[in-house]
């Protein structure tokens, strides 16, 4: 009992920090929901149940885009953008991992010097691991903490277009996609379907003989947002030119995301999206926690790697190597 009592002073001493505004017992906080061990994970249930209360005050806002667009340079000027204007802003940055060595590259503080010095301003660089989607495993949980500790404007860098971007349209109120001019065939330098979740399209390095370029760009996305974006609720999808280099342009920018957030609060859509987001939230920690659970035992281990070798040599269709998982995990087909 006094073991409990003594872990439930903890979190409550975490979450007081948190709410505090401590950024060092936010940075700890956010360890604690990455690490796999169970005992972490149990603690970090607990601290965000605590915390819950104090979330969903904030602005959440995605933003993707082309490899070389210039996501971070534009993150980092718009951050102080709004942390001069009295904004406290958390950066969620996702890097992309290795395949290969598992390794991954966490230079957004670099990338961000500026802001990572602001006093307002708070910088995550998480690897993404092997989780698809563009975000982490935890980056709701990240977003959950970062709003309690009472940042108002939440931007989720993912990790670009080479990995489906879907989710991170999933845990956020706005989602901006960058691009860049001149790189061939505009439409097929990013993913339609990443077009079709864009609430903005921002065309950046609009700058010096450009300038040009990127308008001819920008109605290029105007023409095929026209065709593609038919699902979003009482707004029409923007596309902007700007250079987050001169910092010109994301004054606009910054009102397109406002407007829009607006535009779902006038309509009442924001809050029912948010509930659905946390519904998605939970299937996709529930998967993450039957799989990791079905691959801790011993014996289903065994036979999750002899199929893994069986499906790589060819011997067995992905289809019915996951079908016999199921049945080791006592899932019956539906009838």
């Amino acid at each position: 009992m006094r073991e409990t009592d003594t872990a439930k002073r903890d979190i409550e001493r975490i979450a007081k920090a948190i709410r505090g505004g401590d950024r060092v017992a936010l940075a700890r906080a956010i360890t604690l929901i990455e690490s796999a061990k169970p005992e972490d994970q149990a603690r970090a249930e607990g601290l965000l149940e605590s915390l819950m209360p104090f979330t969903g005050k904030s602005i959440r806002v995605g933003i993707s885009g082309v490899p070389g667009s210039g996501k971070s340079t534009l993150i980092d000027q718009l951050g102080l953008n709004l942390s001069a204007q009295g904004r406290k802003v958390a950066v969620l940055a996702v890097d992309p991992t290795s395949s290969r060595s598992g390794g991954s590259i966490l230079g957004d503080k670099t990338r961000m010097g500026r802001l990572a010095a602001e006093p307002n301003a708070f910088i995550r660089p998480s690897p993404a691991g092997d989780s698809l989607g563009g975000v982490t495993k935890t980056t709701r949980e990240t977003v959950a903490l970062a709003e309690a500790a009472g940042y108002d404007v939440v931007l989720v860098e993912t990790v670009g277009v080479g990995q489906s971007e879907t989710a991170v349209s999933n845990m956020v109120d706005v989602f901006v996609v960058v691009a860049i001019p001149g790189a061939g065939d505009e439409l097929q330098g990013i993913k339609r379907g990443l077009l079709e979740l864009a609430d903005i399209v921002a065309v950046n390095k609009a700058e010096a003989d450009q300038v040009e370029r990127a308008n001819r760009a920008a109605m290029e996305y105007r023409t095929a947002l026209h065709i593609l974006a038919s699902g979003h609720t009482n707004w029409d999808p923007q596309v902007l030119t700007l250079s987050a280099r001169e910092n010109r342009g994301l004054d606009a920018l910054w009102t397109k995301i406002t407007e829009r957030h607006a535009a779902l609060v006038a309509s009442g859509a924001l809050e029912p999206r948010r509930r659905d987001q946390a519904v998605s939230w939970m299937k996709e920690i529930f998967e993450q926690r039957l799989l990791a659970a079905f691959q801790g035992g011993k014996r289903a281990a065994r036979h999750f790697r002899d199929l893994e070798n069986k499906v790589r040599a060819g011997e067995m269709t992905p289809s019915a190597a996951a079908a016999k998982l199921a049945r080791l995990a006592g899932i019956k087909d539906a009838d």
